[in-house]
């Protein structure tokens, strides 16, 4: 049986891309997935898919960009189901404009879901897990080499460099807290991954079958990464930024 069985496990743009292949993944392991996004439909896809196989999973729409609506979100999810275990976030937004054409719209939107969010999460879920007695935390970021080679991106990397920083530094505050926490690169993943995590790819491979889309390396890296991260085998990794 897998000890993520009963966890309750947050996931942050839980409706596509990476972020719906860890909800999915954490739910085939028998976890109870918050699954939050700000987009109704997507999440309701998502939502589906999960209990459609036997998982379980609900959804929060709120925008995690504001601390008030993560606030209100902790709430719903605290009432529905008393605890969490896991915060994984994976929101993010990444507009296509270079610095001398970038407005200050994009700018602001994209530091506020990709690096204001995860700090409101963080901080939130951070002092419910204090008071429960621990818990993990996993950030979806990019890896310094990957922003060298990414067009027309300055918000995008300027959010996921702060977000490395953040991951850091809440990683020593929060270990007195018996709370860990590390980052995920996607660019590079396979290179990083251990003899114990390949042994899932299959499985990860199965959950993945029906997103077409998604069904890339660093997909299956990543959600490899972040479930091997959150293992009570890993009780001794914090800190790390693994690319």
């Amino acid at each position: 049986m897998s000890e993520f069985v009963d966890k309750v496990v947050l996931v942050t743009g839980a409706g596509r891309g990476t972020g719906r292949s860890i909800a999915m993944a954490f739910a085939a392991r028998g976890a109870i997935i918050a699954a939050n996004d700000i987009s109704p439909v997507n999440l309701d896809q998502s939502v589906e898919r999960i209990t459609s196989t036997g998982g379980v999973a609900k959804d929060y729409v709120f925008d995690i960009a504001k601390l008030m609506p993560v606030k209100a979100m902790l709430d719903q999810i605290m009432n529905d189901w008393g605890r969490i275990d896991v915060l994984v976030n994976s929101a993010s937004v990444e507009p296509k404009a270079p610095i001398l054409e970038m407005d200050e719209w994009d700018w602001r939107r994209t530091i506020d879901v990709n690096l204001s969010g995860p700090f409101f999460t963080m901080q939130s879920v951070g002092i419910i897990m204090s008071q429960q007695g621990g818990g993990v935390m996993v950030n979806i970021t990019s890896s310094p080499g990957h922003a060298h080679v990414l067009e027309d991106s300055p918000a995008y990397v300027a959010s996921k460099m702060g977000l490395i920083g953040l991951t850091c530094a809440a990683a020593r505050e929060f270990a007195d807290h018996d709370i860990r926490v590390n980052a995920v690169c996607p660019s590079g993943i396979e290179a990083a991954m251990t003899v114990s995590q390949s042994q899932e790819q299959g499985q990860i491979r199965e959950l993945l079958a029906g997103i077409s889309q998604e069904r890339s390396g660093d997909v299956e890296g990543v959600v490899g990464l972040v479930l091997s991260l959150c293992y009570r085998a890993a009780s001794h990794i914090t800190g790390q930024v693994i690319c």
